[in-house]
């Protein structure tokens, strides 16, 4: 155990810190870029000053954390966080056109301000973009590195495949999609990245094998807990805070943690929960309210907060069993915390 305290109030500190190392790399990435390309990423990132905002950089601070963690400085794993950035971006580019979603973090997508074909050009060259900076990483660890990266990719599309086949999946009887399918997707979708960035700051940092694949593994805890808690938001948070219309992945229908574990329930509520999903009218406002009340009643709400918790313990176990330097321990449990709390 560190004998550094895990100090969740740090977080934003910490998460500043590492945005504040990455900036200007990712500034020099994003620039080159055809300028098209170029100004919808610096839209999506906040960068246009007319709003929304780049987001807490949890990925770009796992790498930061990753090498740091190996012993290494933090300036060896900036490709990394600048390439795990530069992926995320793509993803969210690609995901809120393929999910319809108009909105994120109160302003339109970059598909609705932009239009769908150039929103999907920007992330085709964002995914380029990122494979570069990492190639071209200092040192000789840049191969490892890709390798690790391209694992990542193809874990996430494939969790991204899932998902959207959820959605056509019934929600109840033999063909319903069970929670241990949805942690395998949520481990895919939203793990494998964060697995990757924490992987690619030990990589880069020079760590061996058992340090990064520590690390990945608890990026990739860390995933599931995540995934998770944004279902919560999804169903609970304030939009004001998430900047997510209320109920969204409700009114779409998707398959998410606290629903499949309420209709797991088998009781009264999971019963009646199961019926009005199935009668197709929850995208009105007060079936979307009566669905949400329902799951929290069948004791989703409970079982995704424990889900988060058991998720965001094995992460912790991931990096305590690793010979990490004691302070940026510190510093990514004091993460694992921050992310089990977070509001938006």
């Amino acid at each position: 155990m560190t004998p550094f305290p895990v100090r969740h109030s740090d977080a934003p500190r910490i998460l500043a810190r590492c945005r504040e190392l990455v900036r200007p790399a990712l500034g020099r990435a994003v620039r080159e870029m055809h300028p098209w390309h170029a100004e919808i990423t610096a839209y999506s990132f906040g960068w246009d000053g007319n709003g929304g905002g780049q987001g807490k950089g949890v990925r770009q601070a796992l790498a930061v954390l990753g090498a740091e963690a190996v012993g290494a400085p933090a300036r060896e794993a900036v490709a990394g966080a600048v390439a795990v950035e530069l992926i995320h971006t793509f993803s969210l580019l690609h995901d809120d056109i393929m999910d319809g979603d108009e909105t994120r973090r109160q302003r339109a997508t970059a598909w609705k301000a932009y239009g769908t074909g150039p929103a999907v050009l920007a992330g085709d060259a964002l995914f380029a973009l990122a494979v570069r900076v990492l190639a071209q990483a200092p040192g000789s660890a840049g191969p490892a590195a890709v390798r690790l990266l391209a694992a990542a990719l193809d874990d996430l599309v494939r969790g991204q495949a899932d998902d959207l086949l959820f959605e056509g999946r019934p929600w109840t009887g033999p063909d319903a999609v069970r929670p241990h399918e949805y942690r395998l997707m949520a481990e895919r979708k939203t793990g494998a990245l964060l697995g990757c960035a924490a992987g690619l700051g030990a990589v880069l940092g020079g760590a061996g094998r058992s340090r990064t694949d520590a690390l990945t593994a608890a990026g990739r805890h860390l995933g599931v807990a995540f995934q998770v808690v944004d279902d919560m938001l999804g169903i609970w948070g304030d939009p004001a805070v998430t900047g997510k219309p209320v109920h969204s992945d409700l009114r779409r229908g998707k398959k998410t943690y606290p629903v499949l574990v309420a209709l797991a329930d088998g009781g009264p509520a999971a019963g009646r929960l199961g019926a009005l999903l199935r009668s197709g009218t929850v995208p009105d406002d007060g079936a979307a309210r009566r669905a949400a009340g329902l799951i929290e009643e069948a004791g989703g709400r409970e079982a995704a907060g424990a889900e988060a918790a058991r998720q965001l313990e094995r992460a912790r176990a991931c990096l305590e069993s690793a010979a990490l330097a004691p302070e940026p321990l510190a510093e990514l449990l004091a993460l694992l915390a921050y992310t089990a709390s977070r509001t938006g």
